[in-house]
């Protein structure tokens, strides 16, 4: 797992992710990288170990540097999963994560809320309700991996 170490929320998350693999009899590396020379080393780490698969945090940071991620992930065929679409239509394997114009879609009606006076204060705390699962059947090809039916069944959108 590779994780912004200056975005907070990744320490939860990678802790949340070891315990899953533990749970399945994997062993988690999680690697931190705060800009592009890191994302470039923990490449060189994930080759060196020999690493299975690679999960990428979805901050901000990773995501703007998904380009980079995606032809890393590439030159040394590592299937790669990734929070958003973006990453698997730039021909990245797959992604699974929240659904981003939903997500803006609510942004803007909260906003809407607190222009007509309601106090933000007031206002639920929401969380992401609709996720998008995207496999690129491509890069898939290109790794060598055959994906099964049922998994591109249940993908959102599939790239072929």
């Amino acid at each position: 797992m590779i994780i912004n170490p200056d975005y907070p929320p990744h320490t939860a998350d990678a802790v949340e992710v070891q315990s899953a693999a533990q749970s399945v009899g994997r062993r988690l590396l999680v690697l931190k990288a705060g800009n592009p020379q890191a994302i470039d080393l923990a490449f060189a780490t994930l080759v060196e170990r020999q690493a299975g698969a690679l999960l990428v945090g979805g901050d901000p940071f990773l995501v703007g540097r998904s380009q980079q991620i995606v032809a890393m992930a590439t030159r040394y065929a590592i299937p790669t999963i990734y929070d958003f679409r973006e990453s698997v239509l730039a021909g990245g394997l797959m992604s699974y994560g929240s659904n981003l114009p939903n997500n803006y879609r609510q942004l803007g009606l909260y906003a809407g809320r607190i222009l007509k006076g309601e106090s933000a204060a007031n206002l639920p705390i929401m969380h992401p309700a609709l996720f998008d699962f995207a496999i690129n059947l491509v890069t898939a090809k290109a790794l060598g991996l055959e994906v099964p039916p049922s998994l591109v069944a249940r993908a959102d959108e599939v790239i072929e």
